[in-house]
């Protein structure tokens, strides 16, 4: 059974800075591409960023030149590197990938303040 686990949120101010972490488990994790979602109260998930199996990565606008991805494929464990936060960076981020089917990890909270 694929699980994916979040962890590295917290609380932080404007313009700081976060890494999130997100460890695979019960697949094979270095041909997979790997997502970030994000949602807030009320709104639906929305689509942070992407990195594929061979590292290239992509990025919805709001956060492209402020987040970058990454991965270990010996560590089973992508990283997204969340620079000059603002407050609209707020949310539950969720960890992605499809193995024969769509898993989410449980999310982890993410909050920015002004």
């Amino acid at each position: 059974q694929v699980r994916l686990v979040e962890s590295g949120g917290g609380l932080v101010q404007t313009g700081g800075s976060l890494r999130l972490s997100c460890v695979a488990s019960g697949m094979n994790f270095k041909i997979a591409a790997m997502h970030w979602y994000r949602q807030t109260p009320g709104k639906e998930r929305e689509w942070v960023g992407s990195i594929s199996s061979n590292g290239a990565t992509n990025f919805t606008d709001s956060v492209k030149g402020r987040f970058t991805l990454s991965r270990n494929n010996a560590w089973n464990t992508m990283y997204l590197q969340m620079n000059t936060l603002k407050p609209e960076d707020t949310a539950v981020y969720f960890c992605n990938t499809f193995w024969r089917r769509v898993f989410w990890g449980r999310g982890i909270q993410v909050t920015v303040s002004s």
